[in-house]
């Protein structure tokens, strides 16, 4: 365990701040106010540590409280996430699980059946009950049911039909469109992956020619588009990267130069990522490009070249978080001024984990309290509780229309 925010590392940020000039425009204008109100979080925390010993708290209590409180009665602004619902269970119960707060049978049971009711009769789920199926919501009902972890939640999905949603909005080039006549982008293929990889349901029919409209996202600056030609963003690069992995086809990607631009997404002064080049610190994205990172030192190491030391700042990153994106009543924010959401809390704890625990020497800024449980790099949920829905799904008997693609 280590304390943080040292003199030197306050100096760091001094100097690296921006300041606007004749020349500004929005963009710079709201860099700089970022920095600035960053870099008073840290100095007034600094003030503070120099009349006591103790480090900045992750405030689990206080995340727990919040998040049950929205697993029981979510406020008037989520109104407009109705047809992602099943996203909210995921984005509650995941961080819940990382801090080791347990559900009860009861709550697990009606999350359950909630989300069966969200289960389309043509298979896949939709946002809400008798919503589309859509591969987003189908991504995140399997992952809140494999959290949920009991049996009753696990035949919940029907693989018969989830495998012939699947296949019906595979297209001809190997990607996959989110819903029947929408739009394509490799969301839609790490979502389709993900939940086949996790129910054994992963077919050689139903990824073929998927690894090679991947790759053909990858941009000019080593990160990963939603379509070919398109700006490179954290969130796919993650959905990118991680759909590799899963086909064993990692190998195809560029990863010098992958790696090579999530390191420059990580900001100078305020220590979390930004998302595309040139835009704002967001804690989201300390999972969805911090994320890249474990899977990119398994890809190395195949070839003998894995780093021996972090290629990132993970101190730094947690220092951004714990300092800067703690909600005084619980829950995480965006950045420093905005609301608290369930989505930032999901992936900015998400993202906590990864720094903590990505390499083998366990790096948990503060005291022990603030430890999380580590989270599975390919599917961001625990990884005791992936093994164990794997090992339900691949002790089924295996469809006779199935022919076996691998396994994670």
């Amino acid at each position: 365990m280590e304390k943080i925010l040292n003199l030197r590392r306050l100096d760091d940020i001094r100097r690296n701040l921006r300041f606007a000039n004749s020349d500004r425009t929005k963009s710079t204008e709201d860099q700089v106010h970022v920095e600035m109100t960053v870099y008073k979080k840290f100095e007034d925390l600094h003030s503070r540590l120099l009349l006591k010993s103790n480090a900045p708290e992750l405030h689990k209590e206080l995340h727990k409280f919040f998040l049950l409180d929205c697993l029981s009665r979510l406020p008037s602004a989520y109104e407009s996430l109705d047809a992602s619902r099943p996203w909210l269970c995921y984005w509650i119960l995941h961080p819940l699980s990382l801090m080791g707060v347990r559900v009860d049978d009861v709550t697990k049971s009606m999350i359950a059946q909630f989300l069966r009711k969200c289960q389309s009769p043509d298979g896949g789920f939709g946002g809400g009950p008798g919503q589309y199926a859509h591969l987003a919501p189908t991504y995140a009902a399997v992952c809140a049911l494999v959290i949920v972890g009991t049996h009753e939640a696990y035949r919940i999905i029907d693989r018969q039909k989830l495998y012939a949603f699947l296949m019906s909005v595979k297209q001809s080039d190997g990607s996959f469109a989110m819903h029947n006549g929408g739009e394509v982008d490799i969301r839609g293929v790490y979502c389709a992956l993900s939940v086949a990889s996790l129910t054994g349901i992963l077919t050689t029919e139903l990824v073929r020619d998927t690894a090679e409209w991947i790759i053909s996202c990858q941009t000019y600056e080593g990160g990963f588009s939603g379509c070919p030609g398109l700006e490179a963003h954290g969130g796919y690069a993650f959905c990118g990267l991680a759909a590799l992995v899963i086909l064993n086809k990692g190998h195809l990607c560029d990863n010098q130069a992958l790696m090579r631009w999530i390191v420059q997404k990580q900001m100078r002064v305020e220590g979390g990522f930004q998302g595309r080049t040139n835009k704002l610190v967001d804690s989201c994205y300390s999972f969805w490009q911090g994320g890249g990172f474990p899977l990119l030192y398994t890809l190395l190491a195949k070839d003998d070249l894995a780093p021996h030391d972090h290629l990132f700042d993970e101190r730094a990153l947690q220092e951004y978080i714990l300092i800067c994106c703690q909600h005084a009543q619980g829950g995480m924010v965006d950045k420093p001024g905005k609301p608290r959401d369930v989505y930032h809390t999901c992936y900015t704890i998400s993202g906590l984990s990864v720094a903590q625990h990505f390499l083998e020497e366990k790096h948990v800024l503060g005291t022990y309290k603030n430890e999380l449980a580590k989270t599975h790099p390919l599917y961001n949920i625990r990884p005791d509780l992936v093994r164990k829905s794997l090992l339900y799904f691949h002790s089924l008997e295996k469809f006779q229309s199935f022919s076996s693609y691998g396994s994670t």
